[in-house]
């Protein structure tokens, strides 16, 4: 994992509004300061009766169906003396529909260089704050990087209240190999742009998971389909929602489909199988076992070529013979 700023290793927990009990490793069990918020707290608690420790706050809500929040995200939502999120409208659904009143204000990509450091001296006055996505876990596709990076580098106390993720969910939906896998968010909008980062992930050994537009999906599966290859795929749309669909195929197949039925509805990932192996070239197979017959009996140069390609032990040693008894 890649760090994102030069002070990862630690959070500050406080236990007070302005006390300071130390550092905890993120991947610790909490401390007294930092409570486990597993039950929903009582709708009129007050901060301080929740025992929430100042700090920012990610919490990842629902991508659809509300009643998948957690209940450690409606504890912390609770808790909070600020909320922030890209749209009101949409949070304030959340929040009416759990009978909590604190008002959400707007943090998103226009507005974020003249809000983040009035976030920032909340968090510096002892505050706790939450940053919410529309749908899903914050900073996925969706603003709060830079907001993140300068708490850290402020070693204020940055924490999460993890959940639902679109990405996650429709890998897990597509039956795609989940044990390598990239998620790439959002293609370019354009045609040669789009190419280049598709190109540019042809060769990775790992299942692609990316999220797109349904005006762009038809061409953009053909975009896949050309620079990829016709790899296995799924098309995931409204997951979590009444209308919820995962359509399995091949990236040609799911290209013409789309491109005949037209636009689908809802938000969409696409998730693209790793690169699959091709017949190997008998030509290069027996250059390459000629180089190993060189130095190494024919047993040995069979079980060396078969650690290296993946082939049949049995059927290179065979061929091995065959190239050792012509080469006499």
């Amino acid at each position: 994992m890649k760090r994102t700023g030069a002070r990862t290793g630690a959070a500050r927990v406080t236990s007070g509004r302005n006390g300071d009990s130390g550092r905890r490793e993120p991947n610790r069990f909490p401390s007294a300061s930092k409570p486990d918020l597993a039950l929903p707290l009582p709708a009129a608690a007050g901060v301080g009766e929740t025992g929430l420790a100042p700090g920012l706050y990610l919490v990842a809500t629902p991508i659809g169906n509300l009643g998948d929040v957690s209940l450690r995200a409606l504890a912390v939502l609770r808790g909070v003396e600020r909320i922030y999120c890209e749209d009101t409208r949409v949070t304030a659904k959340l929040l009416a529909r759990y009978g909590i009143s604190t008002r959400p204000d707007r943090y998103h990509d226009h507005n974020a260089e003249e809000v983040r450091p009035a976030i920032l001296a909340a968090l510096r006055r002892g505050e706790r704050v939450a940053l919410v996505s529309d749908a899903g876990t914050p900073l996925v596709s969706d603003p709060g990087y830079k907001l993140v990076r300068a708490a850290i580098a402020e070693d204020l106390a940055v924490t999460a209240a993890p959940g639902p993720s679109a990405a996650l969910t429709a890998l897990i939906l597509s039956g795609l190999p989940p044990d390598t896998f990239l998620f790439a968010g959002f293609l370019p909008p354009r045609r040669a742009a789009r190419r280049r980062a598709l190109g540019g992930w042809a060769a990775l050994e790992a299942t692609l998971v990316f999220f797109e537009g349904a005006p762009r999906l038809a061409e953009a599966l053909a975009d896949m389909t050309e620079l990829l290859g016709n790899r296995a795929a799924a098309v995931a749309r409204e997951l979590t929602k009444l209308h919820e669909e995962v359509r399995r195929g091949r990236l040609a197949d799911l290209a013409a489909h789309y491109r005949d039925m037209g636009p689908p509805r809802g938000e969409i990932v696409i998730v693209v199988g790793p690169p699959e192996p091709g017949a190997p070239d008998p030509a290069e197979i027996d250059k390459r076992l000629r180089a190993a017959l060189a130095e190494l009996g024919v047993r040995d140069a069979a079980a060396r070529l078969a650690a290296e390609t993946g082939l049949p032990r049995g059927d290179l040693y065979r061929r091995a013979l065959a190239i050792r008894g012509d080469a006499k």
